[in-house]
């Protein structure tokens, strides 16, 4: 069996944030959130040989990966329903252009966040369901804990994105967090990959649907939801929540849509 415990170097600071729902433009309280990242060894020493996102010789290589990567993203999405009408979009910063932009949310982030080249964005349905309460996830399973102190709400509707003002705002209710939880419309995730920012949508949505089972059964049965304390929450979110963490989870669903399609989408 291979070994299972990996030993980490000294944290990299992440600025994070929280945002509360009260404040229907995102007020912030700032935080920071310290990201423990892989040295690739286990406690004994002993190397281990796990993924990390490559080095290129050129500008013009990192853009064709950052495209192959943008198009498996979007199979993804279509696999587990995210792609309903044309709605949902997800954008990667061209690492040549880099000040060339798409769509009104993307734009005003990657202009605001430079250390960010992509997001996604989606209609999906635990994603819409758990918006229309404007609030912040619980952080009551270990998958909620990786947007502990790093997603906001924007806690207003302004129908169809199409106003740079708007952008604006959703933008700051983000701020400099992984994700944003979109009133009455959808969910918006950030990282710096695409394939880290695809991950963190999948797994949000995911999260919301588990919240809004567990709300309702508590709703229907009496009992109380437990949630985790803060010290384990900080803990956990420095394990799970940085972005080598969301890139490497990605790598699975990268490589079955290679093998599903024999890589015709790489060409």
């Amino acid at each position: 069996m291979a070994p299972s415990v990996v030993e980490a170097l000294a944290p990299a600071v992440v600025p994070q944030k929280e945002t509360h729902a009260d404040d229907d433009r995102g007020a912030e309280r700032s935080e920071v959130i310290e990201q423990v990242q892989m040295n690739n060894r286990t406690v004994s020493g002993q190397e281990l040989h796990i993924r990390s996102y490559p080095k290129f010789d050129t500008l013009e290589e990192e853009r064709l990966y950052r495209k192959q990567h943008l198009a498996a993203a979007f199979r993804v999405f279509a696999d587990r329903g995210f792609d309903e009408g044309v709605a949902g979009h997800i954008s990667v910063r061209d690492p040549i252009l880099t000040d060339h932009f798409s769509f009104a949310i993307h734009s005003e982030i990657h202009k605001a966040r430079p250390n960010i080249n992509a997001a996604c964005h989606a209609h999906s349905v635990h994603g819409k369901a758990f918006s229309v309460f404007g609030r912040e996830l619980d952080m009551m399973t270990q998958d909620a804990l990786r947007f502990y102190k790093s997603h906001g709400v924007y806690n207003n509707f302004g129908g169809v994105v199409l106003d740079r003002e708007e952008g604006v705002r959703i933008t700051k209710a983000l701020g400099d967090g992984k994700a944003v939880i979109l009133r009455n419309h959808g969910l918006l995730t950030v990282g710096e990959s695409v394939d880290e920012a695809a991950f963190w949508f999948i797994s949000l949505d995911k999260t919301c649907h588990a919240q809004l089972l567990a709300d309702a059964a508590a709703n229907g049965s009496g009992y109380k939801k437990i949630m985790i304390d803060e010290e384990e929450a900080e803990v956990t979110a420095k394990q799970v929540g940085g972005p080598d963490k969301g890139w490497l989870a990605f790598q699975g669903y990268y490589d079955e849509q290679v093998a599903k399609t024999n890589g015709a989408f790489l060409k």
